[in-house]
């Protein structure tokens, strides 16, 4: 059975939690500690969604605008990490709904929009070719396409964003329950697959 603690250092998760209090507080200096502490994180969890650099990169960067313009709301300072993800999630839901548009206005204009819905070509040039590779991503989504859209989540914030399973339950607003009864389901379409075991050897080296 494949492990579902989280792997954080308590030691950083404090500093993380002291510095939200701090940036809450009007420090600057502390928000932008915070977002060099995470920005790889983040910028990982929109790359794998998007497949997109240039994308993720815009994305990430209203992520963290979004942050810093509401952390003042942020009640609980040692949940940020959690908190930004939630943020995250909700701009990758938004991109996904314009591409969809996008496509479909494309359809209904008859156009040769090269933005049809599918992954863009891997624009990538630097460390990111090590870890995307296009048959390996073929693979990991036809893995994933088996699953519901909770399950997808779930298990993508687990493997991919190696997320905790209280960590997943405030980023998706869910009880830990019913978080862990998505990631078992997943776990169990996938415990002889594999492609699942080459997903989990990339995206946790």
């Amino acid at each position: 059975m494949v492990a579902t603690s989280s792997n954080h250092n308590p030691d950083r998760d404090g500093e993380v939690g002291r510095l939200a209090a701090e940036a809450r507080d009007g420090s600057r200096l502390a928000f932008q500690q915070l977002a060099a502490q995470l920005e790889p994180r983040v910028f990982r969890m929109i790359y794998y969604r998007t497949r997109s650099r240039e994308d993720a990169e815009d994305i990430c960067q209203d992520v963290f605008l979004t942050a810093f313009r509401s952390i003042k709301k942020l009640k609980q300072p040692e949940r940020f990490e959690s908190w930004l993800f939630r943020i995250a999630v909700n701009r990758v839901k938004d991109y996904h709904r314009r591409q969809k548009f996008r496509s479909l206005f494309s359809v209904l204009h008859d156009t040769d929009s090269e933005d049809n819905g599918e992954p863009p070509a891997d624009r990538s040039t630097d460390t990111m070719d090590a870890i995307v590779r296009k048959q390996f991503w073929q693979k990991v989504q036809t893995m994933l396409g088996q699953l519901s859209k909770m399950e997808r989540e779930v298990f993508l914030l687990r493997f991919l964003d190696d997320l905790g399973i209280k960590e997943i339950a405030e980023v998706l607003n869910k009880s830990e329950s019913t978080v862990k009864t998505h990631l078992y389901r997943a776990l169990g379409k996938f415990k002889n697959d594999a492609a699942f075991r080459a997903f989990i050897k990339e995206a946790r080296p």
